[in-house]
């Protein structure tokens, strides 16, 4: 199984450009699972108008990753006039989506992860929070926790624990990767606008 981190950014441009990060996101997040691989959402930078996004990053694991992202990654031009400025004249706005490996050097060992169980909360009948379900991991060398109470089965809590603790350590641990190329892509991504490898039309 391959994984990579997926980041869409609006670069430095206006509002219209963060509402096309969150509405490439949906796009992009929709042909991934169609194409059967699991994808989650890390973090969002929220833009400053009520459904827009600055950038987000994505998780992406399955097989085959490097031939699904082929058409994907790099810059995606948006044709749509402006949802906030009527009169504006622009109809082209321009994302990037860059790709980035998980570091062959995280490596995820379940010794250094530490549990503790809790009462399960929420609606299921006056048993729910007598018995300790609920199972927060902890990742000793990160600091990172996470919590898992979905089943009623504390074994079944702990596995889904520990899955979800490796994949957010893996995750995480590849943000500082992200922060140290982006400025160099953005200005790649400045040169590369009139050759977008996709290309959405919207009519409002």
């Amino acid at each position: 199984m391959e994984q990579r981190i997926i980041q869409i950014t609006s670069g430095k441009g206006p509002d219209e450009c963060c509402r096309v990060v969150a509405r490439v996101q949906q796009y992009f997040m929709k042909a991934a699972r169609e194409a059967g691989f699991e994808i989650q959402v890390i973090s969002d930078e929220a833009g400053d108008l009520k459904g827009t996004l600055r950038s987000t990053l994505l998780h992406l694991h399955g097989k085959q990753i490097s031939e699904f992202l082929g058409d994907w990654q790099g810059t995606i031009q948006w044709i749509a006039q402006s949802p906030y400025r009527k009169l504006h004249r622009r109809k082209n706005w321009f994302v990037g989506l860059e790709v980035f490996e998980v570091p062959e050097k995280v490596i995820f060992r379940p010794e250094d992860v530490v549990f503790e169980t809790l009462r399960g909360g929420g609606p299921g009948g006056q048993h729910v929070n007598k018995v300790e379900t609920a199972v927060r991991g902890k990742h000793l060398p990160s600091g990172i926790s996470v919590l898992a109470s979905d089943s009623r089965s504390q074994l079944q809590n702990r596995k889904q624990c520990l899955e979800r603790l490796r994949r957010k350590v893996e995750s995480m641990s590849s943000l500082e990767l992200v922060g140290t190329r982006e400025s160099q892509w953005l200005e790649h991504h400045q040169l590369e606008r009139g050759n977008p490898v996709r290309v959405f039309r919207e009519r409002l």
